[in-house]
């Protein structure tokens, strides 16, 4: 007796495996995640150090250079990059696929100790920063204003637009592009400090001695205790201007006498531009364990919320959205399934003469329970992979129907005919079905 003749002689056994097949899978693809690409362990080390004040060459000599070496001889890396701007070096490596990116981390950190002593001694200490998962934000929002300066625009963002949308379910950073953070700026007089015997370095080290925090601790009596404050920072533009960085016996020279101050931003490298216009942007990178779809309609519904808090002159749009991807790609999945079925059923009543035989291809419900364990995802690729099996699953349906229908037209009776049809066709669908797969594996 041949396996299909089981299911074929227990009518009931085929419908209740059918079901089983149905429930369980429709409970699997409502528990699988769904993104825009497949979760990877993929992570991207980046290495910044800052020195002020110097230019592209200098930092490419005498920063970037020896800490690419180092960092090159640790394990584990695939390729790196690196830029020389001026006043930082940014060094990119990106790991092995699935490499355990902790020690990666620690073996990178070790290598730039070992040539710390080699940079120069006014640079800063590099910072180590790693980033795991999709490298590419999710959603971008964008914020434009004709009225407000870019530092209020990025001042604002900070203080009230990023807490919201990182207290999202889901959410593993909102990250603001094109920045421009309050600082105070001033912009020398080479004319003037040459005049008073100044030099820039001599203004760094005034505003280096009189712009710091400091604490003094407390003081206490029998009764009281009191805490002691001392007023060593800066906090007004007048403040900055009246800043003493020359004394003599008979005068002082304050930076505002040599030096253009003004309230400003602390960098002005770089922008970003959208259809045109300036723009401070927010990208929404999502956690690589939480759905696509659910923190784009969390966005979507916090995003009027946010728009009816902009102040007056602000404008903020959402500019990109990856989950409107995958729903469009979800909806052609459906949209191919509904097509796939009128075509059976078109063809086996053309052919057959008959719309009863058609069977419904549950091999596609059931694919979400391998998906499941093996612990894949919803994504365009697992979308793509479900779109070139539907042709494949109906295709045999169709011909297992047609191959019955053959020996009923030969005499047979319906029971005979389907378990000879099942015979025939059960060995040559299963090897068919094997040499498909030896194609596809490797794509």
């Amino acid at each position: 007796m041949n396996f299909t003749d089981i299911f074929i002689r227990r009518p009931v056994l085929s419908i209740v495996v059918s079901l089983v097949i149905l429930v369980v899978g429709l409970r699997a693809a409502v528990s699988l995640p769904v993104l825009q690409y497949p979760r990877t362990e993929n992570a991207v080390v980046t290495v910044t150090t800052a020195y002020f004040g110097a230019d592209p060459e200098v930092i490419a000599g005498f920063i970037t250079t020896p800490l690419e070496t180092a960092i090159a001889q640790a394990a584990g890396i695939d390729y790196m990059t690196s830029s020389s701007a001026a006043g930082v070096s940014t060094i990119t490596a990106r790991l092995q696929l699935n490499y355990d990116y902790n020690t990666a981390m620690a073996e990178i950190s070790s290598r730039i100790d070992a040539v710390a002593d080699r940079l120069p001694a006014q640079a800063q200490k590099p910072s180590i920063a790693v980033q795991v998962g999709q490298n590419v934000a999710s959603m971008y929002i964008g914020f434009f204003s004709d009225t407000m300066a870019a530092n209020q625009i990025t001042d604002y963002l900070v203080r009230v637009v990023q807490p919201q949308i990182q207290a999202l379910e889901g959410v593993k950073l909102a990250e603001i592009l094109g920045a421009r953070n309050f600082a105070f700026r001033a912009w020398l007089d080479p004319q003037r400090l040459a005049a008073y015997g100044l030099t820039a370095d001599d203004i760094s080290q005034a505003l280096a001695s009189n712009n710091f925090i400091s604490s003094l601790g407390n003081t206490r009596g029998q009764m009281v205790q009191v805490n002691l404050n001392a007023s060593t920072g800066i906090t007004s533009l007048a403040e900055f201007r009246n800043l003493i960085v020359k004394q003599t016996e008979t005068s002082v020279v304050r930076l505002g006498e040599v030096a253009e101050v003004a309230l400003g931003a602390e960098d002005y490298g770089s922008e970003i531009r959208f259809n045109g216009e300036n723009a401070i942007v927010i990208a929404v990178n999502i956690s690589p364990d939480a759905s696509l779809l659910a923190v784009g309609e969390e966005l979507e519904s916090l995003f009027p919320v946010l728009q009816s808090q902009l102040p007056e002159g602000l404008d903020g749009r959402l500019v990109f959205n990856a989950a409107n991807f995958v729903n469009a790609a979800i909806d052609e999945v459906i949209w191919t399934i509904v097509e796939t079925l009128a075509i059976v059923v078109l063809v086996v009543f053309i052919f057959l003469g008959s719309i009863r035989s058609v069977a419904i291809p549950l091999s596609l419900i059931g694919t979400f329970v391998m998906m499941l364990v093996m612990g894949y995802s919803i994504n365009l690729l697992t979308l793509l992979a479900m779109v070139l099996a539907i042709g494949l699953v109906v295709d045999d349906a169709i011909i297992v129907v047609e191959n019955v229908n053959r020996h009923l037209e030969e005499g047979q009776k319906p029971f005979p005919a389907a378990i000879q049809a099942a015979r025939e066709l059960g060995g040559p669908i299963i090897a068919m079905t094997v040499v498909l797969i030896a194609v596809y594996v490797p794509i």
